[in-house]
């Protein structure tokens, strides 16, 4: 077996899994830190395969051992935690940790597990596997996509600060809030693969006929939350960040907008969905604001669109047929009912609870803890996980040394080091400066 799959089948053959041993009560417990931990590498090693067009053994052994609807479970009991328990615990007045490193892990699990389910999705076997998780999924991405809708409305971006520090639980609300934006984001991509795969007559209509997602998209267009206009400047949101847009590249679609126009071909214009969908004249106001957006240097950069525009163009002077009745069966998303149904009523409890048992590590667990995700990011452990050997800094050829500061750069000889230093010694600075903070704040929080 290849060394790097180890990180799978820890998770794949544990028992390890909310819907087996716990309730929102037992959340945070040891074996939770251990799986948060396997999900992270899993994570970082699937979007290493996927970015390397590699053989993607990730996604295999998840779909061979039907852990998506795990994975779907998990972020789901997560995002309630975080909806009804997390706030509670802020307002309890007692409630002084430490260290909120802890409620940090948690508040960052759903985005480990939607990035993970981000890269997997793409595929049709993995949608499958899925099964009737899919619905409970369709539903989280629904959710996420009318928060950030509606935000976007209200003219508010929401990001997260990638120097935020986390000492406080204020501060720990605010990183909570902006981390939502970059889930709903990933939500979006999921929903589009849902849309590329999904088969089940069920499922189609719940995207259709429960969620109208058809419209809840065209509002994405319109709103677009992921570009902005500060200072007189454009900006869009990519690979993680705000960045400023050059004027020549203001029309250039970015791979959100891609995702809302693949999604919105594939809900209107495959021959199930269009079946299903109810053209009725509120649908059909909301669908034809579309037209405005379909410029001809749009289409050039995504062609299948020009199909799209014109569909629009035949639905703008015809009244489609009423959407056929059929009877269908459909399957309820029970996950998000379950879950609430079993906690109403508890959340404060729970809140207390885990004050009590879990927030409040002593020392030594909090060391460990620390210890644990010093690991899970170790240089070296993430560079075995790379599908290329680094490169020299300076020359390009393969590289066997690393600037002893601050360990990010590669070089083949020392005369390579001394050539680049100008170049690198900014970098070198701000990444030295930034493991050191990083370093005094683990021993401040595990000291105290």
């Amino acid at each position: 077996m290849n060394p790097d799959q180890c990180y799978t089948h820890h998770f794949v053959s544990s028992s390890i899994s909310y819907q087996q041993t716990s309730k929102s009560k037992c959340l945070f417990i040891h074996r939770w830190f251990k799986q948060h931990d396997y999900l992270e590498k899993l994570n970082m090693q699937a979007i290493l395969n996927a970015s390397a067009a590699q053989e993607e053994f990730i996604k295999e052994l998840l779909v061979s051992h039907g852990k998506i609807p795990i994975l779907v479970h998990e972020m789901i009991l997560v995002e309630i935690w975080k909806q009804n328990v997390f706030p509670i615990l802020c307002q309890l007045q007692d409630f002084n940790p430490k260290s909120t490193f802890p409620l940090y892990m948690v508040i960052h699990h759903e985005a480990t597990i939607i990035n993970l389910l981000e890269t997997v999705m793409f595929h049709k076997d993995s949608c499958e596997a899925a099964d009737d998780s899919l619905h409970d999924l369709v539903d989280y991405c629904h959710r996420k996509l009318t928060l950030l809708v509606g935000r976007a409305s209200r003219g508010d971006c929401l990001t997260l600060d990638k120097q935020t520090d986390v000492s406080s639980l204020k501060e720990l609300q605010e990183q909570n809030t902006a981390l939502e934006f970059e889930i709903s984001l990933k939500a979006l991509s999921v929903l589009r693969y849902i849309t590329d795969h999904a088969n089940s007559i069920s499922v189609i209509n719940r995207m259709l006929c429960t969620h109208n997602l058809p419209c809840l998209l065209v509002q994405m267009v319109e709103h677009s939350p992921w570009s902005r206009y500060t200072s007189g400047n454009t900006e869009k949101y990519i690979d993680g960040k705000w960045q400023k847009i050059p004027p020549q590249d203001h029309l250039k679609m970015s791979k959100l907008d891609g995702q809302v126009w693949i999604a919105l071909y594939n809900l209107l214009l495959k021959e199930d969905c269009q079946r299903k969908y109810d053209f009725n004249n509120f649908n059909k106001n909301q669908l034809l604001k579309l037209r405005g957006f379909l410029t001809e240097v749009l289409i050039d950069q995504l062609p299948n669109l020009v199909e799209l525009q014109r569909f629009l163009g035949h639905l703008g002077v015809t009244d489609p047929a009423p959407p056929k009745r059929d009877l269908v069966l459909e399957q309820i998303a029970e996950m998000w009912n379950n879950i609430m149904r079993d906690n109403s009523g508890k959340w404060k409890a729970i809140a207390k609870y885990q004050v009590k048992e879990t927030f409040n590590p002593s020392e030594s667990v909090l060391r460990q803890q620390a210890q644990r995700l010093a690991q899970t990011y170790n240089l070296d452990v993430m560079e075995n996980m790379l599908p290329d050997k680094p490169k020299c800094g300076a020359c390009g050829k393969k590289a066997t040394k690393r600037c002893s500061r601050c360990q990010g750069e590669w070089y083949c000889h020392r005369e390579c080091q001394v050539k680049h230093w100008l170049k690198h010694k900014a970098a070198c600075q701000l990444m030295a400066e930034g493991s050191e903070k990083l370093q005094q704040d683990l021993d401040i929080q595990t000291s105290d």
